[in-house]
């Protein structure tokens, strides 16, 4: 099993300048920061106007002292971001050539480390539908308004970093979900700089395959937005360990030609898409709800997962909830007898097809939609709103939900009033007894570590943190590992 050939971006970019040996975990709580650094974004030409319109929000608040150098600060903050021009939007109805307006989408992915790199919070600020000032500004007033937040309110993660315990040198070897696989990339490379000795290996191959080789004992773990027995009916799924590691968003995402107007898609939309019920853009159930958009009168090009998916369970999983007819022809599953589209393989996949093919639709995990700069739709909710994925919208879900945090998919379609619909958790599996000592150690520690410090990094990749209530009921079943 190879590690992954390519970083997603957002990672690169976060894990750049980070210290070369991560030695020691921080007890230090973000309300103990006095001073900040403001280290150089790692980005694009918009680089240094985002990190001084950063500077100039923290400066306005005077919250936080910033000095100059991050030796002498309590906490610094890393930035990374990439704004882009989504189309352009004419002033003049009479002459729509001229006087040609450009409409930016982009996102602002900070993180807060103590002055051993360890987190203490992170952000991903996408704009604000409604904003009246420059996409720069309102990316950083939106995080630095996260960060202020954050500091007057309780963590709702574990506050208790997890201790470092001293690791035989070993590897590690996983396979499975694509859904989580950007921030695994990130915590599974945190995680080797803290342990110099343990190799952590994840090939994304989707849930089904990665189920299947855990079983067949050829990997140590498996990622998985589903239970085993949903690929597998007669797996032996009681003598797998399931950990929650965190909650992330399925999004539609689009590719039309010079649209720069979110669309909003009604779930009997998006069933009758992909049922193949509604074949076409200007179709009159797209068109309600997306008054005044431009439309084009073309063919719908739907792109599905082709292997086996958690994912798409996840997405079968909620049009089952909110779609009598999809539900009792297709139901849910991880693989699906398609009535139309093109397969592809992986949330990659999917999103490298969506991107390359005009007038298509697809679903992918939103950091997935953000990596490769797609227009992903508002999708009206059980209370009548139409909600974009992101941070809030995922938390609400999470909490209008409440769940117990022991079945997979059963947070899609909640009934908060923000909440985004197509919300799940992910999964890492691992067997209940481990022979070897040095690997059964190593892995439990990575799962710590990963309920501990790591839910403190992954909102700057888009993922929510696990609620506290979850991350304790996970730490105690992790617990009962032999």
């Amino acid at each position: 099993m190879k590690r992954l050939l390519r970083l997603h971006p957002i990672v690169l970019l976060l894990i750049a300048g980070l210290p070369a040996s991560l030695l020691s975990q921080s007890g230090m709580q973000l309300s103990q920061v006095k001073t900040l650094y403001v280290d150089t974004f790692n980005a694009g030409n918009d680089s240094a106007s985002l990190r001084d319109s950063v500077i100039r929000h923290l400066s306005r608040s005077h919250r936080f002292q910033l000095v100059s150098s991050a030796s002498n600060a309590d906490a610094i903050v890393k930035g990374a971001s990439q704004i882009w021009i989504r189309g352009y939007v004419s002033a003049n109805a009479r002459n729509p050539g001229n006087d040609r307006q450009a409409v930016y989408g982009g996102y602002l992915s900070l993180q807060l480390t103590d002055a051993n790199g360890q987190p203490l919070w992170s952000w991903l600020a996408t704009p604000d539908r409604h904003a009246w000032s420059g996409i720069a500004d309102d990316l950083a007033g939106r995080a630095v308004e996260k960060l202020l937040e954050a500091e007057n309110s309780p963590s709702t993660a574990s506050s208790t970093p997890a201790a470092v315990n001293a690791l035989a040198h070993t590897d590690i070897t996983g396979a499975g979900a694509t859904f989580p696989a950007p921030l695994y990339q990130k915590w599974f490379e945190d995680f080797e700089q803290i342990h110099k000795g343990v190799h952590v290996r994840y090939s994304p191959v989707g849930s089904q395959i990665g189920v299947d080789n855990l079983l067949a004992g050829k990997i140590d773990f498996a990622g998985s937005d589903t239970a085993p027995e949903v690929f597998n009916p007669s797996a032996p799924g009681s003598h797998l360990l399931r950990i929650a590691s965190v909650l992330g968003a399925v999004v539609p995402v689009y590719h039309l030609n010079g649209s720069v107007q979110d669309l909003h898609f009604t779930p009997e939309a998006l069933a009758g898409i992909y049922l193949g019920r509604i074949r076409r853009w200007d179709d009159p159930e797209i068109r309600r709800s997306n008054k005044g958009a431009a439309l084009p009168a073309a063919e719908i090009h739907v792109i599905h997962r082709s292997d086996g998916s958690g994912t798409t369970w996840v997405w079968s999983d909620y049009l089952s909830k909110v779609s009598p007819e999809w539900s009792s022809k297709l139901g849910r599953g991880a693989t699906l007898q398609w009535p139309t589209g093109t397969g592809a393989q992986g949330s990659e996949g999917i999103a490298e097809a969506v991107q390359k093919t005009p007038n298509s639709i697809g679903y992918v995990e939103l950091a997935y939609a953000i990596q490769h700069q797609l227009s992903f739709a508002a999708v009206r909710n059980r209370s009548g709103a139409y909600v974009h994925a992101d941070l809030d919208s995922l938390a609400e879900a999470a909490a209008a939900s409440r769940t117990t945090g022991n079945t997979a998919a059963d947070i899609t379609d909640p009934s908060g009033k923000n909440a985004y619909p197509i919300a799940a958790y992910t999964w890492l599996l691992l067997p209940e007894k481990t022979e070897d000592p040095a690997r059964k150690a190593a892995l439990k520690e990575l799962l710590r570590w990963i309920l501990t410090t790591g839910q403190r990094e992954c909102s700057a990749l888009g993922y929510d943190p696990l609620p506290k209530s979850i991350v304790d009921s996970q730490l105690q079943r992790l617990s009962s590992l032999p």
